[in-house]
């Protein structure tokens, strides 16, 4: 357990966020907002353990810009921006949301109360069910539905989702808290009107190397030791390849990779009714009387 690195990581990654939180992002590019939260992780001596989200409105999860993407946020929308950042390898893992309308206010609190309440029992021995009955008992009071079909989870190095889930409502399966592991806990919320499931979406601009074997085309084998050198095993984007690469050409490339299943794509994660989400996240290491809370 690098102890030292996990809340170094986390110091940048709740500078970051706070920044992000207190910016007006109305009438910026998603591409701007993306390249503006990373270009602040990087000026603290951090880097990225994955692609910054930008997901908007409906979309849960898992859209991070385009490169040049021409998207620009309005005073009607409500944003998530989930940001990683990681030293050596360790990673913290933490995520705010805006409204710029009012009536979404109650999401985003709500968020912000369940991952409180969640935080605040958490500590070595602690079931990851009893969590999940927390965040949705917190929820449901101020009628809204934790999305239950998103989850937080384990870190491990270079790892984001290390193999364990930690549930946004009560369920049967359940493992304790160790104090030698890393956690993401992140309620999602939604509307009363959703469904309180997430579907994937056609989109997918996020990515990660599974694998390293050679394949037929040499740009893909030259893009798969350009990701392995600059990110490891953590997720990517196509905006940062293409800082050094022409856009057709990584395209391409990626393209090659992908259906060479050396590369997998994340597809966005969007509420089954359409309804709107916010989230909120810290990542924690447990003690025997509560929790490190790297990311507070």
């Amino acid at each position: 357990m690098q102890l030292d690195d996990y809340v170094k990581a986390g110091k940048i990654a709740s500078e970051v966020r706070e920044l992000a939180r207190k910016t007006d992002w109305v009438g910026k590019t998603l591409y701007e907002i993306c390249e503006s939260v990373e270009s602040e992780i990087k000026k603290r001596g951090g880097k990225c353990a994955f692609p910054v989200n930008a997901s908007l409105n409906e979309l849960a999860a898992h859209y991070t810009a385009e490169p040049n993407d021409p998207k620009i946020l309005t005073d009607r929308d409500l944003i998530k921006i989930d940001l990683g950042v990681q030293i050596n390898g360790f990673i913290a893992d933490t995520a705010v949301t805006i409204s710029y309308d009012p009536q979404y206010e109650i999401l985003v609190n709500t968020a912000e109360e369940a991952l409180k309440a969640a935080m605040s029992m958490v500590k070595e021995g602690t079931k990851s069910s009893e969590i999940g009955k927390t965040i949705e008992k917190v929820v449901k009071q101020y009628n809204c539905k934790p999305i239950a079909n998103l989850s937080g989870h384990s870190l491990e190095q270079y790892t984001i989702h290390a193999g364990k889930s930690i549930p946004n409502m009560w369920s049967i399966g359940s493992f304790s808290l160790s104090a030698k592991e890393a956690y993401a806990c992140e309620p999602f919320v939604t509307t009363s009107n959703g469904l309180g499931f997430v579907r994937e979406g056609k989109i997918k601009n996020i990515f990660c190397l599974v694998s390293r074997k050679k394949v037929k085309s040499e740009a893909a084998n030259r893009l798969v030791e350009h990701v392995w050198d600059n990110y490891n095993m953590l997720p990517f984007a196509l905006r940062w390849i293409t800082k050094e690469w022409d856009e057709k050409e990584a395209r391409e490339a990626l393209d090659e990779a992908m259906k060479n299943k050396v590369v997998r794509a994340y597809p966005i994660l969007v509420e089954a009714n359409g309804q709107r989400v916010a989230q909120a996240e810290h990542t924690f290491i447990p003690t025997e009387n509560g929790a490190i809370i790297t990311t507070q």
